[in-house]
């Protein structure tokens, strides 16, 4: 059978992968404190066994993930004294304003104040010691003598904190710092909370426990020794308590945990994510939650079928066979007043093909990554899955393949034909992620969807042009560049409005073919736009995320998730 439809025939891969995948969510009934679990598991864990037959067969270098025991970590609203706190680390983020000091070298802050009183003064003198002025990025660690802490941690926040990049930063920042000093008990402060609205504590308290989560988190699947973090348990102080919270913090747990299997995606080498694995990673998103997902995986044969010939092109010189995969999520009850599709570039391995990448910059050694925009989507399916939006119909689609070379591989001066009857002139074989979007896009309009956004590490010339912490959004749609970016202000994500000129489509003309895959160097980013819209619908509302900067952290040499939180946010901001 050429397609698969997945349901709830696996029941060996959805029950291990539910007892080991799914965080744990506990409330303690008190007036005074709200705890959260969070089993932040690894997918090396979930996925180690189901994923040996595949490597056992055709695995080059014999590489197999380790399975990890994933780290928890218990986190507790509560409203106490500071300097009551008892436990290893008490870290306070501070701005720049909360630093200030009167002329007796006093802190004016009152929770500052009120630690350094207890201290005998050593907090205000260590940090003048230290340089600490509570710019974002600083932080110290001090190991001071008279409260129930330990240790007292000053987290810089800049000189204002109000975003969730802020606050997730902070997280972050206490995470980095607990690991050093192997804490198993940390609480957390804001210096100045006091004006904080209501449902900014909620979302700040969020952010937090977010960004601690993210940064406690190591991929050591594929290192021989891991060093098992020691925290154990998070107290957010000042923020507030109650079921609302909860909430708040059950959503961050769904999010955070799709943002890790995200990156364990991109992180896993194209030796061990074939598109072959990456097509059983979504199948085992179906299965755990096939009470709203299913999935179809599509072969080459069925591909043929479709007359994808732009994404078969790309694919034909690989030994790994391609793997168009299909999640849909339908609410519960079933009804939807609004159907949207995510769209994701799953190219496991991009090679270049016979224009191969040579020369300093090439990357080519990164390209594992060149599947981060299917990362983002399957990730966003794994937490739509979890947290179930009522009045929504979701699409998540990935053309999957890898772009070789061989002697069945596709040529520069070939014309291929995409699903929509367009003819395609290659004169850039490593232009080829557009081409495998070509079909995705086409099937995507053909599930009758409303609004699509597709997510690529497309271009190097985004990366020239908005650097590696913005990713550049193109879309002819107001109304959904409004909505996108709504929903990164909630995520924290950074996004920026690239313009789609279309005088620019002239240097994408051929004189044999509907259309060349690349025009000119000058505005590549904005031709690789303009080439994927001659694939949507012009009913459909459509934009296209080109993510080839934030995708990877260059100086942690690490995936960044990117992407998976704003998706979440978008599809829940359409539910009813």
């Amino acid at each position: 059978m050429a397609a698969i439809v997945v349901s709830l025939a696996s029941a060996l891969v959805a029950s291990s992968s539910r007892s080991s995948s799914s965080l744990v969510f506990a409330k303690l009934r008190s007036s005074s404190a709200l705890r959260v679990s969070f089993a932040v598991a690894p997918f090396s864990s979930r996925r180690g066994r189901v994923m040996a037959h595949t490597l056992a067969q055709a695995t080059l270098g014999l590489t197999l993930p380790a399975s990890i025991e994933a780290p928890k970590v218990s986190f507790a609203a509560k409203e106490i004294d500071v300097t009551e706190w008892k436990g290893d680390i008490l870290a306070v983020g501070v701005t720049e304003k909360d630093m200030s000091k009167d002329d007796n070298s006093k802190f004016e802050n009152s929770i500052l104040k009120k630690l350094d009183a207890q201290l005998g003064g050593l907090l205000a003198e260590a940090s003048s010691e230290e340089d600490f002025t509570g710019k974002a990025g600083q932080s110290t660690v001090l190991r001071l003598p008279g409260l129930g802490s330990k240790r007292v941690g000053l987290i810089g926040l800049g000189q204002s904190a109000s975003t969730t990049a802020a606050f997730r930063g902070l997280g972050e920042a206490v995470a980095a710092a607990a690991k050093a000093a192997q804490a198993s008990d940390v609480a957390i402060v804001l210096a100045s909370s006091e004006g904080l609205s209501a449902e900014l504590k909620l979302n700040t308290a969020t952010a937090i426990a977010s960004g601690t989560v993210l940064g406690l988190y190591e991929d050591n699947r594929y290192k021989s020794e891991s060093k098992k973090p020691a925290l154990k348990s998070v107290d957010i102080l000042g923020l507030g308590t109650g079921p609302e919270l909860g909430k708040k913090l059950k959503y961050a747990e769904d999010v955070s945990y799709a943002v890790i299997f995200g990156r364990e995606l991109v992180n896993s080498p194209a030796n061990v994510l074939t598109p072959a694995v990456l097509a059983e990673e979504a199948s085992k998103i179906a299965s755990l939650y096939s009470d709203v997902l299913s999935a179809t995986i599509l072969d080459a044969e069925e591909c043929k079928k479709l007359k994808m010939g732009s994404y078969l092109a790309v694919a034909a010189a690989s030994a790994n066979p391609p793997h168009f995969i299909h999640l849909c999520y339908k609410p519960p009850g079933g009804s939807a007043k609004v159907k949207l599709a995510l769209v994701g570039k799953g190219l496991t391995f991009d090679s270049g093909g016979y224009n191969i990448k040579t020369g300093p910059g090439c990357s080519i050694e990164l390209m594992k990554f060149d599947m981060g925009g299917s990362a983002a989507v399957l990730g966003a399916a794994k937490a739509i899955g979890q947290i179930k939006p009522l009045g929504v119909e979701v699409h998540f689609i990935v053309a999957a393949c890898e772009n070789m070379i061989s002697g069945t591989g596709m040529r520069p001066g070939d014309i291929v034909t995409a699903s929509n009857g367009k003819t395609i002139e290659v004169n850039n074989t490593d232009a080829e992620g557009r081409l495998t979007l070509a079909d995705a896009l086409v099937y995507a309009c053909n599930q009758g969807v409303e609004k699509i956004v597709d997510l690529a590490t497309l271009t190097g010339a985004c990366v020239v042009a908005l650097g590696p912490s913005v990713a550049g959004i193109f879309t002819p749609s107001d109304d959904l560049a409004k909505e996108v970016f709504a929903a990164s202000e909630v995520s924290g994500e950074k996004l920026w409005r690239m313009p789609l000129e279309e005088s620019y489509w002239e240097s994408m003309k051929s004189g044999v073919a509907d259309m060349l895959n690349t025009g000119g160097r000058a505005g590549g980013a904005i031709t690789a736009a303009l080439f994927l819209k001659q694939f949507v619908d012009e009913k459909v509302q459509w934009m296209h995320i080109d993510l080839a900067g934030p995708v990877w952290n260059e100086k942690k040499r690490t995936a960044t998730g990117f992407g998976i939180a704003t998706l979440v946010e978008w599809v829940l901001k359409n539910s009813s």
